[in-house]
């Protein structure tokens, strides 16, 4: 504790930045993965090829990706933009499938109604699938979310600056008051989001807690 308050000043500088890099990741790989899961939806013969290949990206080992992705798009091996397009790709990995189950979840005959009442195509998706397929997307996101605040501290190796710093820090100086902060912090961190996407999906689906506040009665 004595530690974490002399550097409180670092470690809140680092907290931030690793939030960044995870958080702007998730927004991005979600806002891909909603059309790629509809795709894969949609055109049948996709859905493999696009679900199991972007399963296939999350087996690639990050310290790997982020010293490749300099090579192969030609920025320094300490710019950010590496870290924030391989978590990019990381979360379209996780998402793409959970998509696919949301949509899958909605019930035929909620689309059939939709459909007689004039809702097709993407105004049906965006209206009415869509929406319906927030729980389990949200269940998805939670856990992409949590993997990308774990996977960014990795980039701390190759000299990205985050909470990961701390371990390395600690590591190199065999001390453990680092170490246990950074800890801490990226539990806090994780926990943060994970309440944040609760919180966003209930916003989104009120029907829910009508509906649960209907079955308590």
């Amino acid at each position: 504790m004595t530690w974490f308050l002399e550097h409180l000043d670092l470690v809140g500088e680092y907290a931030w930045r690793h939030a960044y890099l995870a958080i702007v990741p998730l927004i991005l790989g979600l806002l891909l993965a909603i059309p790629l899961g509809w795709l894969a939806r949609r055109v049948r013969w996709l859905r493999t090829p696009i679900v199991a290949g972007s399963g296939l990206l999350y087996t690639l080992p990050s310290l790997a990706v982020f010293i490749l992705l300099p090579g192969l798009i030609g920025t320094q091996i300490l710019d950010p933009l590496n870290v924030l397009i391989a978590m990019t790709v990381y979360t379209i990995a996780l998402l793409v499938r959970t998509v696919v189950d949301g949509l899958d979840s909605v019930p035929q005959e909620v689309r059939l109604a939709a459909t007689a009442m004039g809702y097709r195509g993407l105004r049906r998706f965006a209206a009415v699938e869509l929406p319906l397929a927030v729980p389990v997307i949200t269940a998805g996101l939670r856990v992409a979310a949590v993997s990308n605040v774990s996977i960014v501290s990795v980039a701390a190796i190759i000299g990205v600056q985050q909470l990961g710093s701390l371990f390395t820090d600690g590591f190199n100086r065999a001390f453990l008051a680092p170490i246990v902060v950074g800890l801490v912090a990226c539990v806090a961190l994780a926990l943060f989001l994970d309440l944040l996407i609760v919180w966003g999906s209930r916003v989104l689906t009120p029907w829910a807690r009508t509906a649960g506040a209907g079955g308590s009665r």
